[in-house]
């Protein structure tokens, strides 16, 4: 093989895909073994992790999923999506709008809750115990991204995130089987506390506090919760943009036309 051949062919080096003619294998199985046996969530696990997760790993994954599907056209990446839906672009133009739209505020908050649960984790590692781990690690947490913890508090579901309850029971129920070992949860749990009597009030923990507690069960790295929400809430975009393509409707904006944004005078002395 020449210089030049290998070069090229060293170009893009992976190891989640072996492709060529007449192959296809996703890390090592190939994917006629995979097709019928593998569900999507197991495959999600394979492509990300290297690996087939248990059955039980698998189920409590799927259930994070499900969980953040959607949140109605009130979320900016829904309603986005939908607006792009009669503009007259296609549904994969429809999809990446509304994933575009999940960024540090609107769809990451569940990356930065998982980093804040892993910083307390490593407090524990190192000594402290859960209720000072969870103390400094809010304040350190706050340093950098503001007051405002990720993953709890919630500006429609008070006092509760009908979501979360479930989720935490299903993660204590897998804990108690030895699927995961309970210690995000237990840590998720501290936070929520705390914030709580700082407040002087009890405050939800939302979706993204409680999958990033899945996810950390499941020894996902924070970034990927933010990688795996947005393949959750994807689907939710995908039924929205469809649905809105049946309905029809032409330049739907932010809001109906009779209704016009403000104008303000500019202060020329500004």
């Amino acid at each position: 093989m020449s210089k030049d051949v290998q070069a090229m062919r060293q170009w893009w080096r992976t190891s989640i895909i072996d492709m060529a003619p007449g192959r296809i294998a996703f890390r090592g199985r190939p994917v006629e073994e995979l097709i019928g046996n593998v569900s999507f969530g197991e495959m999600i696990w394979l492509m990300t992790k290297g690996e087939l997760p248990s059955p039980e790993q698998a189920a409590l994954l799927e259930c994070a999923l499900v969980a953040g599907v959607d949140h109605g056209p009130q979320a900016p990446s829904i309603a986005a999506a939908r607006m792009a839906a009669t503009c007259g672009v296609g549904l994969n133009s429809v999809l990446a709008t509304g994933v575009n739209m999940l960024g540090d505020i609107h769809g990451g908050a569940g990356e930065q809750c998982a980093e804040l649960y892993h910083d307390i984790a490593e407090r524990l590692d190192e000594g402290a115990d859960l209720e000072t781990a969870t103390i400094d690690g809010i304040v350190a947490w706050r340093e950098i991204h503001g007051k405002a913890v990720s993953g709890f508090g919630h500006r429609f579901h008070k006092p509760v995130d009908p979501r979360a309850p479930r989720l935490m029971e299903l993660v204590r129920q897998a804990a108690s089987e030895g699927t995961v070992s309970g210690r995000f949860a237990d840590i998720g749990e501290a936070v929520q506390f705390e914030i709580g009597r700082e407040r002087g009030a009890s405050i939800a923990m939302n979706i993204d506090g409680a999958t990033a507690v899945i996810f950390c069960e499941l020894d996902f790295p924070a970034p990927l919760s933010r990688g795996l929400f947005c393949l959750s809430r994807s689907v939710g975009v995908l039924a929205h943009g469809w649905e809105q393509m049946q309905q029809g409707g032409r330049n739907k904006g932010p809001m109906p036309p009779k209704y016009l944004p403000e104008y303000e005078e500019r202060d020329e002395n500004e």
